[in-house]
């Protein structure tokens, strides 16, 4: 046990510089272009899935919270939503970052999320025929207050900068990561990789199953622990797509505090899941490695 623990910790250890570094970029990122990239999504009309697809893949769930407000003040579609909400990519990014993964995986893994998210979007805006009726202004700035309430996006926040959001945000992520970490090395140690790998999250269709389920925990342990399975090898390719692409960070969510139809939001969790299974099986079926 104190191998495993002392495994643990220098494990975490070599990936914490590539963690603040990676959040210290995106805290910029968010700073310099985040309401502009709200505000492309919000005037995007036909193109909206294509451009939600693109700008969903940048990491944090900041545009998934943000696209759940919009959406609920009918100011983008349905395709639009889901074209975010699919290509998000929260801490998966900044944990293969870390980890060292070749920039062609990385590349292939985001470029997979992205591609679901714009077809997926597209199809949906298709089939339901129009756009979303606007509500009101008074109705759509009240929508908008709730989301940035829910993302704690004050203008306090937005004064502290960009390192004590970095340190704070590596911080979180660094102890559960420790914490999964130690899970996963204590669970290969016990019983065994050969094991680990062939639990039920490596069999067909259950695992994708299992997969989609876990990602649609609405906060960042969902991406961080199918990241790491993956990386581990105690998840498959297609399994962990199915979560990776049924998760939304804390787009559903802020969906559920800001839409009032519950019944809309149940049907497009429903219509998350389903996807982010078929989207794996898809994977596998394709024989796409990475």
């Amino acid at each position: 046990m104190a191998d495993i623990i002392l495994d643990t910790i220098l494990d975490g250890l070599k990936l914490l510089p590539f963690l603040f570094a990676t959040y210290l970029a995106m805290e910029y990122m968010e700073h310099r272009m985040g309401e502009k990239a709200k505000e492309t999504i919000e005037k995007s009309g036909h193109f909206g899935p294509v451009l939600g697809g693109i700008i969903g893949v940048f990491p944090q769930c900041g545009f998934s919270a943000a696209a759940s407000g919009l959406f609920a003040a009918r100011m983008i579609t349905l395709g639009t939503l889901l074209a975010v909400f699919l290509s998000t990519s929260d801490e998966m990014l900044p944990i293969l970052i870390s980890e060292q993964v070749g920039a062609g995986v990385i590349f292939k893994l985001l470029g997979i999320k992205a591609a679901a998210g714009i077809a997926v979007g597209i199809a949906v805006d298709l089939l339901s025929g129009k756009r979303q009726k606007g509500k009101s202004g008074t109705v759509a700035a009240k929508e908008k207050t709730k989301v940035e309430e829910q993302e704690g996006c004050s203008c306090a926040k937005c004064k502290e900068g960009i390192l004590k959001p970095a340190l704070r945000h590596t911080g979180n992520i660094f102890l559960f990561l420790l914490l999964v970490t130690f899970v996963l090395n204590a669970a290969i140690y016990f019983i065994g990789e050969e094991f680990l790998t062939g639990l039920i999250l490596n069999r067909p269709l259950f695992g994708h199953m299992i997969g989609a389920l876990v990602g649609l925990i609405p906060n960042c342990a969902s991406s961080v622990i199918l990241t790491q399975l993956y990386l581990k090898g105690a998840m498959g390719l297609g399994a962990a797509m199915s979560g990776l692409l049924a998760g939304s960070g804390v787009g559903l969510a802020v969906l559920f505090r800001t839409n009032d139809d519950i019944r809309e939001n149940v049907k497009i969790t429903a219509l998350l899941y389903v996807i982010g299974v078929i989207g794996g099986i898809i994977v596998d079926i394709l024989g796409i490695a990475v």
